[in-house]
């Protein structure tokens, strides 16, 4: 906007009705968020009013205007403000007591960075607009909850305060008034807390920003430095997310979902993320706002119950899900609210999901008509067949697998996990250093957590829903995850995990302990649990028969024996690119034979070439008919030889083998240290290895 004197054409965008147009699918300035806003603006959803500040507008605030907001651009966003006024209607005004006007701060980059980002709920509350909107409201409950939750947010998001200083006030009172659940609080409770939550702003030397003003321009900072922050960058990181201009801020007029048993909030995919199915796959609650559902604080209800609740609403939601499907032609992940009864439609954005939901949704996609084959190849990741070659639990209707069965939680990730308890970042990070799988056991999980889920084979939570950070994280990273497992009790600092069975029997399993996870039905499991191979079947054959029409290149497989290449040869293998000999002979019942051929006298070696002969031919020919016909590279054996000799300090293995040569120990281990090669690279393998040991070659040509 030159006209402003800023490097960029236009820094704000706005969206809501009448506003949605040229830039609704201009995601790398306005970020998923907005041009999403803009989209569902366009296409006649009910969006609240707001206004987009361009990533651009981020990579200058983080890189050229040292962190803060020009005024010729802080002129523009108040002249925004006054454009989502004017939409709201009932003269309803930023700042003022008699008809506040409340706003949503929350970031949004081009790419979906679930959780990592920050967001400031409810800015505009102070003092007397607190007071004003209890009035106007006659819900004054609902006032003062909606202060303490903005002072919670501001206070920890822009002023990098601890939550837990607020949470642990909010415990005291509760405590101190025997409440357990938020919803129970009175209106004097909650001017309490808010006293209190004041006093922590107090008690870090920082004083709560009463003019309404102050309070956008330091949360929309804010966001912009959540860019840079460390959860964001290593999230960026771990999915090599690269070349993005920064996060876009998007400023929206809240509805709200906590004025009453007619108002609530949820998250909701369009398709089941877990196995496609196509049904309503989500959650809500009743009198509260969009945060408590993906925080995993509260526990939520079905997607389904909306309709017994409020049978309109629902009915409506169902027909803007549908609608939204069509438009964009796939699943989707909505975040809505209902104020008293009216339905917003809050954010959409394409679901993420796991490897069987993905290759199923793609294929039904096809069959309603909403994709062509090719396009719903490009919605299926690699990382998605991944997951579906990946082991899963066998025999889960056995007794021995029912029986290990401990608790139960929600389905929030499939597949299968096995590991070691682990309750920190630090220990599965450390466990995955040593080779140690590991279960993250929290809580509740939280963006700073993002490392130790990375790093483990699987997530479980006694808190939170399936559309909580955990869940979505997990999901989109293909690890197993059970969320909302009220059966088990976390103690961080002891290193322990306390579970109340079905039956009524508690149980404490330590740090170290093995358990199974299994994220098709929730089911938290004692030790190690089988796990049985993957098969190509259903709609992963259809959808890779639509694969090998569409491509043009052949596929080949690294296999060393008969069963490998059957294998390779029924998931679509056009032939073998690398079938590495030295994988035959490493069997324990050749190995032996290789030894002989090494270190043995000449009719042993005589014997032993005769032996792997056989067994080898066996192999070729196994290899060949899985083959049928199609190409087989064969590498002859290759490694240095004294990789197949037996380690000296292994005296029952030494004693083994000197026993079949008609040798001492010691004659043996004089033979290992002799063939040991310093760089076995430039030493026996290859070519030399057939000048050295040309029978060896003559054996398996």
């Amino acid at each position: 906007m030159q006209a402003l004197g800023l490097e960029m054409d236009v820094p704000i965008s706005l969206f809501g009705k009448g506003h949605a147009g040229a830039q609704a699918n201009a995601k790398a300035l306005l970020g998923g968020k907005g041009a999403n806003m803009a989209e569902m603006s366009s296409i006649g959803l009910s969006v609240p009013p707001g206004f987009t500040l361009t990533t651009e507008c981020c990579q200058s605030f983080c890189n050229g205007w040292n962190q803060q907001l020009p005024p010729l651009l802080w002129d523009q966003v108040q002249k925004a403000v006054q454009t989502i006024e004017d939409a709201m209607g009932d003269h309803v005004k930023f700042g003022d007591a008699s008809r506040p006007l409340l706003l949503s701060v929350r970031s949004g980059a081009a790419i979906s960075m679930p959780g990592m980002m920050d967001t400031v709920l409810n800015l505009g509350m102070n003092d007397e607009v607190c007071q004003g909107l209890a009035k106007q409201t006659n819900n004054p409950r609902f006032a003062w909850d909606s202060y303490r939750r903005f002072l919670e947010m501001f206070g920890n998001v822009v002023l990098d305060l601890p939550r837990a200083a607020f949470e642990d006030e909010m415990d005291d009172v509760k405590y101190e008034r025997g409440i357990y659940d938020d919803a129970n609080l009175t209106v004097d409770d909650l001017q309490e807390v808010v006293r209190r939550f004041q006093a922590v702003y107090a008690q870090h030397d920082l004083e709560f920003p009463q003019n309404v003003h102050d309070q956008l321009s330091l949360a929309i900072g804010a966001v912009f430095r959540g860019w840079m922050g460390p959860r964001a960058v290593k999230y960026r990181e771990v999915e090599n997310i690269r070349n993005l201009l920064g996060t876009a801020v998007n400023v929206q007029a809240m509805v709200f979902g906590n004025m009453g048993d007619t108002s609530g909030t949820g998250v909701c995919f369009t398709r089941d993320p877990n196995h496609g199915e196509a049904s309503l796959f989500g959650e809500f609650l009743i009198n509260a706002q969009g945060e408590d559902v993906v925080a995993g604080i509260r526990t939520p209800k079905p997607i389904a119950e909306l309709q017994t609740v409020m049978p309109e609403v629902y009915d409506e939601f169902k027909a803007n899900t549908e609608i939204l499907e069509k438009h964009y032609g796939d699943m989707q992940d909505v975040e809505f609210t209902i104020q008293e009864g009216k339905l917003f439609m809050l954010q959409t954005r394409n679901g993420k999901r796991g490897g069987e939901a993905a290759v199923k949704i793609a294929v039904d996609l096809v069959k309603e008509g909403l994709l062509t084959k090719r396009q719903a190849i490009m919605k299926v990741l690699p990382e998605h067949l991944d997951q579906l070659l990946h082991p899963r639990f066998s025999d889960v209707d056995s007794a021995d697998y029912q029986s290990s069965v401990l608790a139960k939680g929600l389905p929030a990730s499939p597949g299968a996990a096995v590991g070691q308890l682990a309750f920190t970042n630090e220990k599965v990070v450390e466990n995955k250093k040593n080779g140690i799988p590991s279960i993250l056991v929290r809580d509740e999980t939280s963006p700073d957590d993002v490392e130790g889920m990375y790093e483990s084979e699987g997530i479980l939570t006694a808190r939170g829903g399936m559309t909580s950070h955990a869940a979505v994280v997990a999901r989109g990273w293909g690890r197993p995850c059970i969320c909302g497992c009220t059966a088990i009790s976390v103690d961080e600092a002891n290193g322990q995990m306390t579970v109340t069975t079905a039956d009524g029997e508690t149980r404490v399993f330590k740090e170290g302990d093995y358990i199974s996870l299994n994220g098709n039905t929730a089911e938290v499991l004692e030790g190690q649990q089988l796990v049985a191979p993957p098969a190509i079947t259903g709609d992963l054959k259809t959808f890779m028969e639509w694969v090998d029409e569409a491509r043009d290149i052949d596929v080949l497989a690294n296999a060393d024996t008969p069963a490998d290449a059957k294998e390779a040869r029924k998931n679509g293998a056009n032939g073998i690119g690398l079938c590495r000999s030295e994988h035959m002979v490493i069997q324990p019942e050749r190995i032996n034979q290789v030894r002989k051929l090494i270190l043995g006298n000449e009719k042993q070696q005589e014997e032993a070439l005769a032996s792997l002969l056989e067994s080898q031919r066996g192999d070729y020919e196994g290899i060949f008919e899985a083959m049928d016909g199609l190409p087989v590279t064969v590498r002859l054996l290759d490694p240095p030889l004294h990789e197949f000799l037996p380690p000296i300090e292994d005296e029952e293995i030494i004693a083994s083998v000197a026993k079949d040569l008609g040798l001492s120990s010691d004659e043996v281990k004089e033979q290992v240290k002799a063939a040991e090669e310093v760089n076995p690279m430039l030493g026996l393998r290859g070519c030399r290895l057939g000048i050295t040991k040309p029978a060896i070659i003559e054996m398996q040509t």
